[in-house]
């Protein structure tokens, strides 16, 4: 019997057979650890094993995005402790300056196709979007995972997820994938990996893949993973060689849970509705709600990519008086590509406010939460009741949220 693609990575990374339902010990190529669960990390490696050395320091590391740079004490010392440790143990610190943790993963050629990757981030399963195994686990098991570079996995079963038709013009990634998450709601590939076929899937950049896998989480999935040939080419780092970004395929006779077709010719924009991101409805049945507030960025959308999507509305417009618009670029080199195609420029004259690279609005500890009656259009994965703040957040793609900003209510690009 044929196997899936995370079957053939957790097989490569495991003396076990990799068989769906079976629990395996499974080799870890990078274990990491966030200013949120990071201090928890510290505290339980001193309690039980105290200055021994770590499994392997160099597959080790660190990366603040959640509260960067810290804004209140609690992070400030949380982040610092990490710092304490990784000194101490010779383990490296992506630091506040350098953006979301696992996009810093991707991008350093940390996070690579066939890869294992654990973290105390719940969209740990990103990594999907390169062909890596990234899981979000508790801070007692990367703990385990620091000591011994290894962690126990039960192998899921996997669902084939069969996109028919292309979505319309004006609709990108984020609709697509907001459409998925109302489809499949959380029951569909709860506690299953997905594997996406279909031009609509495969003909997606490196940001879009990036949108469709983080919200996996919102679908219960353990991880998801598109069919490709290779990585988007904007991704790799010129040191490593083709060779190296070789992705797992399935093979013809592997066996799936279940194999789901879905249609999406001619998809229109998309928003999600407090407070679910699975109760979603076509833009243009919620067209006309007033906004406060908008939000582009987090791990879901903060990519170049997304920004020029921004800009491409905003651009010789400006944000409607009274409403915010808060802009954050997931990473410092992303950061540095809007700054070098005047992308920042084009945001700024608009009215938006840019901010540092990190999670932005979807942590509790960055800027950009919603206060008591406040309407927000955000461009993050959740919008659960208090995620940010007390207000409401309706989900969408960078080009809803601005052009909702622009008219100060929720409106379809097109219209622009």
């Amino acid at each position: 019997m044929g196997k899936t693609i995370i079957e053939k990575i957790i097989q490569a990374h495991s003396r076990d057979e990799a068989a769906p339902g079976k629990i395996v010990w499974m080799d870890l190529d990078i274990r990491s650890a966030r200013d949120f669960g990071g201090p928890n990390v510290v505290k339980h490696y001193d309690q039980e094993y105290g200055d021994a050395p770590l499994a392997d320091k160099s597959k080790t590391f660190f990366t603040f995005d959640l509260c960067a740079p810290a804004c209140t004490l609690k992070y400030a010392d949380n982040q610092q402790a990490c710092r304490d440790f990784a000194r101490k143990h010779g383990v490296e610190v992506f630091d506040v300056d350098k953006g979301i943790g696992s996009h810093v993963l991707m991008e350093e050629g940390l996070a690579r196709p066939g890869g294992t990757v654990v973290g105390t981030d719940s969209h740990m399963n990103i990594l999907g979007a390169v062909g890596c195994l990234g899981q979000g686990m508790g801070d007692v098991d990367i703990t385990f995972a620091f000591k011994t570079g290894k962690t126990w996995f039960e192998v899921p079963q996997t669902v084939k997820v069969v996109l028919r038709g292309m979505h319309s013009p004006y609709a990108d990634p984020k609709d697509l994938t907001l459409y998925l998450c109302k489809e499949m709601g959380t029951q569909s590939l709860a506690l299953r990996a997905a594997e996406f076929y279909g031009p609509a899937a495969t003909s997606l950049d490196f940001a879009g893949r990036i949108t469709l896998c983080s919200m996996i989480t919102e679908m219960a999935g353990i991880i998801g993973f598109v069919s490709a040939e290779e990585v988007p080419a904007v991704l790799m780092p010129a040191e490593l060689s083709d060779e190296q970004f070789s992705l797992f395929q399935a093979d013809p006779d592997a066996s799936y849970a279940d194999v789901i077709e879905i249609n999406v010719e001619g998809l229109p924009p998309q928003v999600a509705v407090p407070f679910s991101p699975n109760n979603v409805r076509p833009v243009a049945e919620v067209r006309g709600t007033r906004i406060d507030s908008g939000f582009i960025g987090s791990c879901t959308n903060g990519r170049t990519e997304d920004l020029v999507r921004a800009a491409d509305v905003l651009n010789g417009k400006k944000v409607k008086k009274g409403v915010m618009l808060k802009c954050v670029p997931a990473t410092r080199r992303v950061y540095q590509e809007l700054l070098e195609r005047g992308i920042l420029e084009i945001l700024f004259r608009s009215g938006a406010i840019v901010l540092n690279p990190g999670c932005g609005g979807c942590a509790e500890g960055h800027a950009g939460l919603t206060g008591k009656g406040e309407v927000q259009i955000s461009t993050g994965n959740r919008n659960f009741s208090g995620k940010q703040g007390k207000g409401k957040t309706y989900l969408a793609s960078p080009a809803v949220v601005a052009a909702s900003c622009i008219r100060g209510e929720i409106v379809a690009p097109e219209e622009f």
